[in-house]
């Protein structure tokens, strides 16, 4: 009978309780978004406005007038083909990162061999040389290589200075990929070709995300590159642009915030796009 009585309470669903909703947690949370959108909604509201506007009312007042005045002076000064530079820029530094680190990432968690270890704690240096520290040899490269004051000037060390810090990200994605599943793909007869396209690159898109979000956002808020090795309007970026408007604008605020605001709408789309992907990549998860 007792045997009975213990199969039956084993089969017998157990009661669902349901949780009661954490309104002190939830007021915490609506306190803590108020604090970050605050910033925002002063820089936006701000850019909506006139100047006389702008310094008579409060930071967090209602506007009673909104004009886009501000965003026109900004297209006037030039900031479209700052935009479009950045732009070029960005994607080519994306581009080549994404080329090069992972076949590189996925030989470290592969390749077992002296060369590539040697590899990677060169890598691993690079992590520890700031930019101003060579950023004198670099300008002596570039001039010899005949890219002054051209985008390439700017593309390729930027390019070169994301590749350390992506391949690590992108090293322990891949490592979170067990060997049983290269062990069933070698066992189906796959090369190693395919089972980095198949395989590997799939299970990484966490850490893929991760990686273009960071090489993004620096060549989009890249400063130092564009100011020592270009010189010319014609190619110059976003922050420069900013850099240059500020000082010539200081005492017009809502056109400041105009062009903060056009130069951080970019990469909050990326973010917005890539968010699922790069949370799972920076709780390092990628590969699960």
């Amino acid at each position: 009978m007792s045997a009975l009585r213990a199969t039956a309470l084993r089969i017998a669903p157990r009661p669902t309780t349901t949780r009661r909703p954490n309104y002190v947690a939830g007021l915490f949370a609506l306190i803590w978004l108020a604090i970050v959108l605050a910033p925002v909604y002063v820089l936006v509201k701000g850019s909506l406005q006139n100047q006389e506007e702008y310094t008579t009312s409060g930071p967090l007042s209602l506007p009673s007038h909104l004009t886009t005045e501000n965003y026109h002076l900004v297209f006037q000064d030039g900031f479209l083909k700052f935009f479009l530079n950045t732009a070029i820029i960005t994607v080519s530094v994306v581009a080549i990162v994404v080329l090069l680190v992972p076949p590189v990432a996925f030989a470290i968690v592969r390749n077992r061999s002296r060369t590539v270890t040697i590899v990677f704690r060169i890598l691993l240096l690079g992590l520890a040389v700031p930019i101003q520290a060579v950023i004198v040899p670099i300008f002596y490269l570039i001039l010899k290589a005949g890219f002054y004051d051209t985008l390439p000037a700017v593309i390729l060390p930027t390019a070169a200075f994301s590749i350390p810090l992506s391949t690590i990200v992108l090293t322990g994605s891949m490592r979170d990929i067990t060997s049983d599943m290269y062990e069933a793909m070698a066992l189906d007869g796959a090369s190693s070709w395919r089972t980095f396209r198949n395989l590997v690159l799939p299970l990484s898109r966490g850490g893929l995300a991760t990686v273009i979000i960071f090489s993004a956002l620096q060549a989009w808020n890249g400063f130092l590159f564009p100011l020592i090795l270009t010189q010319s309007s014609g190619v110059r970026v976003f922050t420069l642009g900013l850099f240059d408007f500020n000082t010539a604008n200081s005492v017009d605020a809502p056109a400041i915030c105009a062009a903060v605001v056009l130069s951080i709408i970019p990469i909050l789309l990326v973010y917005l796009f890539a968010r699922r992907a790069l949370i799972r990549g920076l709780m390092g998860v990628g590969g699960k």
